[in-house]
């Protein structure tokens, strides 16, 4: 009985049963790359990519979770940082000294901010009234020199950059600085 040949009838069923569940993960194919990224990279967004941080003080931890030691922790806001990695709320961040942490989401922000990092040896980045060389110079930014980044075409980023002195008098200057002379913003990355 059971060394026969099943009859025409059950292949028939089982064949159409194969074509059909065939079809379906035909169907399905185009959603695994999307589901995969996702998997890796909770929030959707592209990484990595700058963020700064949203309130002070904020602790930076060896894992992403309340349960991991504090690694070090940030005084003040708004300094900006790279978004490596993610894992469910947790992002992975990379200070400019190459420091890399975990902390949750809610303190982070998408303002972007930057430091100077002077390419010529006069250690200053030229912070010019207009996006050109040859523009009128607002000010001199040190190296490390914080600014608030409003936009950047790929060439040059539209700036504010802040000071308060021994005083508490604080001043203001607003210009372009070339986009190569900032850590906060990639090269030709265009944003405003």
């Amino acid at each position: 009985m059971f060394d026969q040949p099943p009859h025409g009838g059950f292949d028939r069923h089982f064949q159409r049963l194969a074509r059909s569940i065939a079809l379906l993960l035909l169907a399905l194919l185009p959603a695994v790359p999307s589901a995969l990224a996702q998997s890796g990279n909770p929030s959707g967004l592209p990484l990595p990519r700058f963020a700064t941080t949203r309130s002070e003080p904020i602790n930076v931890r060896v894992g992403p979770g309340t349960k991991y030691e504090v690694a070090w922790t940030y005084l003040k806001s708004v300094i900006p940082v790279e978004i490596v990695q993610e894992f469910d709320t947790w992002r992975k961040i990379r200070d400019v000294d190459g420091a890399e942490g975990w902390v949750h989401q809610n303190l982070l922000s998408g303002t972007r901010a930057g430091y100077a990092t002077p390419l010529l040896a006069n250690g200053e980045v030229a912070l010019r009234a207009s996006p050109s060389d040859s523009a009128e110079l607002r000010a001199r930014l040190g190296a490390g020199f914080k600014v608030i980044i409003k936009q950047c075409d790929a060439v040059w980023c539209d700036v504010t950059a802040s000071r308060q002195d021994d005083n508490a008098r604080s001043a203001s200057y607003s210009g372009h600085v070339r986009q190569e002379e900032l850590w906060g913003v990639y090269p030709d990355e265009q944003f405003d």
